[in-house]
């Protein structure tokens, strides 16, 4: 009853109020100001009437039972005893109060806004930071160096889950984990999504009313277009002209009895001027009221906007260093102005130059793949990323151009980044990654060419990329292709390019070139024929079915002594001498027909490889699918190669 009771008076009060909530921020009714009750009066009667609660009285109710009721301030009523929720307030002393930020362990951020994928760009910004905070935590043990993801979804109509969800992957597959970030447990300075941190920015806004240096503007959107047509006619740079910047207090309360909706405005003091020391760029400066004049804080909607949010969690968060793109230069005016109105201290602030397309034009959609993700899907490797991503505007001085992770963490600095923009270079990248792949062995690129498979449609119908026969059919694919592959999905490419038998049905149907002239010598009908009759006869050579990886032994990362010579390679090699003594022919007059009569292919990898990939991609119950209707087994080629060797013309036999 006695809950039942508060909870009454609750109501009561919030029905006074001149907030108005909004779905993720609500405005304190501190800023709005509480209606003033009348006086209780007593009243006759077996019921007596509650006394009503005046404006001050709610406000001093609220505050004595905030441990009850945490969530009263943001529009909701829970039982303290019911959620192990914590109301976040503004910090009374920011972390790095008091200190100086170069002097701190790193404390970096990377914070994405959730509206798409996670851009190249995004990713180098968050590479950066992480280096730096990975780099802290090696000399500074034991501290709070830390690499912090906050998810900035303040706009509210374009952020979406599945885009938050969709970075949190690829920031995860670039393997730049944070120490603290959203569903992180015992992080110290949460919520780290701006949507659920609008009680902090409430009370940042309310200290700022408070101390005079922000302001109610009540200008209508008819109003303030009048102003900037008004502006433009006069040949002015269009721009809030301050009306409601020293306002009558009456006037104020007028409009606030009223229920006028209102802005909360930046009282940017008189002569202002912004100068930071950019570690990239040197120092810059800008006078405050020329290039933002008297910003928005808070939208009508009770909903902050991004600069003081921003600000305010840089702050409560202890960033020392932020580091981002250039196009973000001009947000450090309003950001640290909010900063110094709080009296917070400033981090140190690192713009990085745009990365361009080969156009020399900023990097879009237009010149290819820009997400991280389709990078991941092209058989790109995550470390190979990252080592590409860190040349983008900062090398260590020297020529080396191939880094490890660990090898990137020592040699990183910041002051080595360089302020003029970078080419995004996808050859470039392809030769990192192909640097990457020589490093790792058949084992480890083994699973990421499983992926490709199934992402190239090489697999069955209801075949798992995990089933152990397609890790046998990757392994081979992958030592088949690894000494020219530049990604993982050229296994795949390559993969499918083999198990295609591409020679025409006819003579007739060659197009002009290589093979064509090959043909047209002579010597490739005598020794397709040759193949033919000893394939009939059961005598030339074909992969042992009973060890069909024998052939790709020697790519694995056994020593060679410990491995036994492949019998089907062994014997081929022997054939083929024999062959070449039988009909007088060698060198590529022999290895020329036999690879185009064998492969369909005038070019490629040893044959006796290439065969054995194809037996085990068409054994009974293969894992593997149909590709273009075009795949055929050894018996199928030799089917095929007899009819075309029967439409060679005479004068080429």
């Amino acid at each position: 009853m006695q809950q039942l009771s508060i909870l009454m008076a609750l109501l009561s009060t919030l029905a006074v109020t001149r907030c108005r909530l909004s779905s993720a921020f609500t405005a304190p009714s501190a800023f709005r100001g509480f209606a003033t009750g009348k006086k209780p009066v007593k009243t006759a009667g077996l019921r007596r009437k509650r006394e009503t609660f005046s404006g001050s009285a709610g406000i001093d109710f609220v505050e004595q039972n905030r441990h009850r009721y945490p969530g009263f301030s943001r529009g909701r009523f829970v039982l303290a005893s019911d959620t192990e929720e914590q109301t976040s307030v503004l910090p009374a002393r920011f972390p790095l109060e008091g200190k100086k930020a170069e002097d701190e362990p790193p404390r970096m951020r990377f914070a994405p806004s959730p509206t798409g994928s996670l851009h190249v760009g995004g990713a180098r910004t968050a590479l950066y930071n992480w280096l730096v905070a990975k780099k802290g935590q090696l000399d500074f043990p034991g501290a709070n160096a830390a690499f912090v993801l906050r998810v900035e979804d303040t706009d509210v109509a374009r952020s979406t889950k599945e885009s938050e969800n969709s970075v949190m992957a690829d920031l995860k597959w670039l393997g730049l984990h944070a120490d603290e970030g959203p569903d992180i447990e015992n992080a110290p300075y949460g919520p780290y999504r701006q949507s659920e941190r609008g009680a902090i920015y409430d009370d940042a806004v309310a200290r700022l009313l408070e101390e005079g240096k922000a302001y109610r503007c009540f200008c209508t959107p008819e109003e303030l277009e009048e102003m900037k047509a008004e502006q433009e006619a006069r040949g002015e740079t269009p721009g809030y002209d301050g009306r409601w910047r020293d306002a009558d207090p009456a006037l104020v309360e007028k409009m606030l009895d009223e229920n006028k909706p209102f802005t909360i405005r930046f009282k940017v003091p008189d002569n202002a001027r912004v100068v930071i020391d950019d570690v990239v760029r040197g120092t810059i400066g800008w006078d405050a009221q020329a290039t933002v004049g008297d910003f928005i804080l808070m939208r009508s909607s009770g909903i902050p906007v991004y600069n003081f949010c921003v600000a305010v969690d840089d702050a409560s968060m202890g960033i020392t260093t932020v580091v981002r793109a250039e196009e973000h230069l001009t947000n450090t005016v309003r950001q640290a102005l909010v900063l110094d109105a709080l009296n917070a201290p400033r981090p140190r602030y690192a713009h990085c130059s745009l990365i361009l397309g080969e156009d020399k034009q900023k990097l879009s959609k237009r010149h290819g793949a820009t997400s991280c993700d389709q990078y991941r899907l092209d058989g790109f490797l995550p470390d190979a990323m990252i080592n590409y991503l860190a040349l983008l505007g900062w090398s260590d001085g020297s020529d080396n151009e191939i880094f490890t992770r660990d090898e990137l963490i020592d040699a990183f600095e910041l002051d080595r980044v360089v302020n003029s923009p970078s080419v995004f270079d996808v050859q470039k990248l392809k030769y990192i990654n192909y640097q990457h792949l020589k490093m790792m062995t058949v084992e480890e690129v083994t699973p990421l060419v499983q992926e490709q498979l199934e992402l190239e449609g090489l697999l069955a119908p209801g075949v798992s990329r995990d089933d152990p026969d397609v890790a046998t059919f990757a392994y081979a694919a992958t030592a088949l292709s690894k000494q020219f592959m530049d990604t993982t999905k050229d296994a795949a490419l390559n993969a499918k390019t083999v198990l295609t038998y591409g020679l025409p049905a006819t003579f007739a149907d060659m197009e002009d070139g290589e093979a064509k002239e090959m043909i047209e010598k002579g010597n490739f009908y005598i020794v397709a024929s040759k193949i033919l009759e000893q394939y009939d006869e059961g005598i030339f050579p074909q992969p042992d079915e009973s060890n069909l990886m024998a052939a790709f032994q020697d790519e694995s990362g056994a020593e060679k002594e410990n491995t036994q010579p492949c019998s089907f390679t062994t014997e081929y090699m022997k054939h083929m001498k024999a062959v070449s003594k039988e009909l007088g022919v060698k060198g590529k007059n022999l290895f020329h027909p036999v690879r185009l009569a064998l492969t369909g292919e005038m070019s490629g990898q040893d044959v006796t490889k290439q065969l054995s990939l194809v037996a085990l991609a068409t054994v009974e119950n293969s894992v593997l699918g149909v590709v273009e209707n075009d795949m055929a087994d050894f018996a199928e080629r030799m089917t095929r190669l007899k009819d075309f060797v029967d439409s060679i013309p005479e004068e080429f036999r």
